[in-house]
């Protein structure tokens, strides 16, 4: 589901009954609550939490397997969504944190490592449990994992399968910050405001370039069409006449 707050998009995994894992509806939903918050000009950044205290998100909802993966078909159309949402957190040009409480685990922490920046609760722990179950993890989800942590990391994450802390997970580079439970989520509405303020289309331009830096075949035409589209902006000139007047800019995405 979504909730605003001010400038603030939450996206928020709602099953707490089984920790926030991720079912093929809620896979069907990411790029279609987040394309509703990319075309809110209201919203300036976005943060991706699990309900509750227990887990940001146990994983995809393997209880389903059995039924949606069951087929080539089923396999084909699952893939599909699971990348659409992937795609969807990546592709859009506002900024997305990740709010961790808990378990993230899995799919869980693939979604979190889509997202631009992670923070996490003191308590929360981190796997990837693919070789406990002969699942083929995906290439893409591969890639996103060895350019956040590196390939030597990457290699005993996916090899070991074993479960992290949230101080292995800060040392290992999944996360960028580890708080107390209960700071956690000032923190990060205080983070996120701070990014709200900040220039929207020299963000957008950033993370295009970091995704094409990133990825196989980046789309080095959009990053250049961004670059460009900042250069000719109101923001960049109300960012030029605020640093000389001695002022806090105020950007509105134009």
């Amino acid at each position: 589901r979504i909730e605003r707050d001010g400038p603030i998009g939450y996206v928020v995994l709602d099953n707490p009954a089984r920790r926030n894992a991720i079912s093929a509806g809620m896979w069907r939903a990411f790029p279609l609550l987040l394309a509703e918050l990319g075309k809110d000009a209201s919203v300036r950044c976005i943060v991706l939490r699990g309900e509750g205290e227990v887990a940001f998100a146990a994983g995809a909802d393997i209880s389903e397997f059995e039924s949606n993966r069951a087929s080539d078909d089923g396999v084909r159309s699952y893939e599909a969504a699971t990348a659409a949402a992937h795609h969807a957190l990546e592709s859009t040009l506002k900024p997305v944190i990740a709010e961790i409480r808990g378990f993230c685990i899995g799919g869980g922490l693939a979604v979190a490592l889509s997202c631009d920046l992670r923070y996490c609760a003191h308590d929360s722990q981190f796997a990837i449990p693919a070789a406990r179950l002969g699942l083929g993890y995906g290439i893409h989800g591969h890639r996103r994992l060895v350019a956040t942590v590196g390939h030597a990391r990457a290699r005993e994450i996916m090899f070991s399968a074993r479960r992290y802390d949230a101080a292995d997970a800060l040392a290992l580079g999944l996360v960028n910050r580890v708080l107390p439970a209960a700071e956690l989520d000032g923190y990060v509405r205080t983070m996120a405001r701070d990014l709200a303020a900040n220039a929207p289309l020299t963000q957008a331009a950033s993370k295009a370039a970091i995704n094409a830096a990133i990825a196989e075949q980046g789309d080095y035409e959009q990053c250049e069409a961004l670059i460009k589209r900042c250069m000719n902006s109101a923001d960049y000139r109300e960012g030029r006449s605020a640093f000389m007047e001695k002022r806090k800019p105020k950007f509105e995405g134009r």
